[in-house]
């Protein structure tokens, strides 16, 4: 290719980059907003409650959006299955954070959950037989161990509920090893719309054994007053941001939008110090340094090896 056509084609490729980059960055800002509301929420109701309610506003709100768009909504077996098991690491990971928000600083408990991309690397490797090189390997160790100076601090104030934020990354990873194989065969709106309505199913028998049981975190507890609003706040943000980063990924890369998911510490730990007055201390920010830095050499890595694949690829095709 001359200098002339890559100059040309240029711009296009940056208009369409940009525009990824702005949905990545308003998901950065919105999605705390979940975390904000949920922390509100759970004070009065149970956590299982506040789960609920997160999807069945979601569905309630991409179904006019799936009929608008005339999507099919017909699936397989094979599909449906997959969808289930999306929306149970979808049901896992939101209880396990809104139940940790209840107590933590909602900075401590995101810091923590940012191990899931690690999680997601080693369950690729162990699981799908994946190659994952040693640089790799190490970098995501590397992140753990910036993940217990978050948890320290914060196990020795809340207890076990410190844990709750790993379940939640690994709750998110399996979501996320889910979706790797479901977006190459279904519209991403049919995709989040159908993990509602599944989510939504799998909580009810879970809050019914609660409420039988009188088990508190998953016992349904009817919303009063501004408990309404904090739990309806709670699934609007989440389709908001979803469908934003779902987005941003038709404009641009992931391995460029990537490290722009950071950002959400940061708003988050705004969110939580304007809301709550929360902030994190000194070895909980050298932990979340150390989280990201592990994280964005990770996206490094995956982005030179991709590179060396398609350049492969290339070569092979001359």
């Amino acid at each position: 290719m001359s200098r002339n056509a890559v100059l040309s084609s240029a711009p296009t490729s940056v208009d369409r980059i940009l525009p990824g980059i702005g949905l990545m960055i308003a998901f950065c800002l919105i999605a705390p907003l979940i975390d904000v509301a949920s922390k509100m929420a759970v004070q009065t109701v149970s956590a299982g409650t506040v789960t609920l309610a997160r999807f069945i506003v979601q569905a309630t709100l991409m179904g006019p959006v799936v009929l608008a768009m005339r999507l099919p909504m017909r699936i397989g077996r094979r599909i449906a299955g997959l969808t289930m098991l999306r929306a149970a690491g979808a049901v896992g990971s939101t209880f396990c954070f809104i139940a940790a928000v209840r107590l933590m600083p909602i900075a401590d408990a995101l810091a923590i959950g940012f191990i899931s991309p690690f999680i997601l690397l080693l369950m690729g490797r162990f699981l799908l037989k994946e190659q994952v090189g040693p640089r790799r390997i190490a970098a995501a160790l590397i992140g753990f161990g910036g993940t217990i100076l978050v948890i320290q601090p914060s196990f020795v104030r809340f207890g076990t509920t410190a844990l709750l934020p790993v379940g939640s990354a690994c709750a998110f990873a399996l979501y996320m090893m889910v979706t790797r194989h479901l977006s190459r065969v279904q519209h991403p709106v049919t995709m989040q719309f159908q993990t509602a309505v599944a989510a939504g199913l799998l909580c009810l028998p879970i809050l019914g054994l609660g409420s039988t049981a009188d088990i508190g975190p998953i016992r349904f507890v009817v919303p009063e007053g501004a408990a309404w609003l904090s739990c309806a706040a709670v699934g609007v943000a989440a389709t908001i941001s979803h469908m934003a980063m779902t987005y941003a990924l038709t404009f641009a890369p992931s391995s460029t939008l990537a490290p722009l998911s950071y950002l959400e510490i940061v708003t988050a730990t705004l969110f939580g110090y304007l809301f709550f007055g929360d902030f994190p201390g000194g070895m909980t920010w050298t932990g979340i340094a150390i989280i990201v830095a592990s994280g964005i050499y990770v996206i490094h890595r995956e982005r030179v090896i991709a590179r060396s694949r398609t350049q492969y690829h290339y070569e092979s095709n001359r």
